[in-house]
């Protein structure tokens, strides 16, 4: 089997995982939706993604849960452990722990702002945070998105390198003689407390059907719902300050929860694109009422 076919059957699982991390999923169940036998399974997912698949989970669910942590206060420390997948309190609070440190009620005090984020080590992107970390927030809109087919290619790292995640997918999109309507970025990491070269980034381009063929390019749907969205504009390097004060200002005075699917950028202009590194932007963050 082609390393393209692999790949294309390993993003069917990461898929089917990142429609609803609370759901309780095995890799038994995820073998299965990407037709490989259990065992095999396990080795080509190491191979594709970098880490073991229940690494991914355990990981992908504790970043979730930090989130949730942090900007949602009116949740109790187990619900938020249930809505990020995890079956019991206890087996939370250990991995939690084992993972940041703190357990979850130390988490919630910590400070969010500072040199000690991961992002500040990028000398770039500190000098973002020092120009702009107390700009007024934009204004913001509520919104109901419709679910969004999309085209994507995903990316490890957050950083210059998402341009190469982009030259690929407009190449593929070039070759397969698309129009390119929507640049959309999913965020499925938060850089506060994940560092640079670990953040999930995934490039997409909006369709309008499922692709029939598919490879190192694969088809998702982003799914629908209220969302906050706020118009952001800059350049390379303030992106990330501008989305930490949204969660760090914003959501936890806007009486909303953050959901636990992606957040993600819609591109007017896109910085990994665009010879100045300019970006204007639609954030979408995903939020509920209750």
């Amino acid at each position: 089997m082609s390393q393209k076919q692999q790949v294309s059957r390993i993003n069917d699982a990461l898929y089917a995982f990142h429609r609803d991390i609370s759901h309780s999923i095995s890799a038994k169940n995820l073998a299965e939706v990407a037709a490989y036998s259990e065992q095999h399974f396990h080795r080509v997912f190491q191979n594709v993604v970098g880490e073991t698949v229940n690494q991914y989970i355990r990981r992908t669910r504790l970043e979730q849960a930090a989130n949730q942590l942090m900007f949602d206060d009116k949740s109790t420390v187990l619900e938020i452990a249930e809505k990020c997948g995890f079956i019991s309190l206890s087996s939370f609070t250990h991995s939690f722990k084992s993972a940041f440190g703190l357990t979850p009620g130390q988490w919630r005090e910590k400070e969010t702002k500072g040199t000690s984020t991961p992002y500040m080590s990028d000398r770039e992107i500190a000098a973002s945070y020092q120009r702009i970390g107390s700009s007024p927030l934009p204004p913001v809109n509520l919104v109901a998105l419709p679910p969004q087919w999309v085209a994507y290619v995903r990316h490890r790292g957050y950083g210059r390198s998402i341009r190469l995640a982009w030259q690929r997918l407009l190449g593929w999109a070039e070759e397969e003689q698309r129009s390119i309507v929507k640049q959309l970025g999913l965020h499925h990491s938060n850089p506060a407390w994940v560092s640079l070269e670990q953040c999930r980034y995934v490039a997409c381009i909006g369709i309008e059907n499922p692709l029939l063929r598919r490879g190192s390019v694969n088809t998702m749907t982003i799914p629908g719902g209220l969302h906050a969205a706020f118009e952001l504009n800059g350049r390379y390097g303030e992106l990330l300050p501008q989305l930490s004060n949204i969660l760090e200002q914003w959501l936890p005075t806007s009486g909303f929860k953050m959901k636990t699917t992606p957040a993600f950028a819609d591109y007017r202009k896109n910085q990994f694109l665009a010879e100045d590194e300019q970006f204007e932007l639609t954030f979408y963050l995903p939020i509920s009422a209750v």
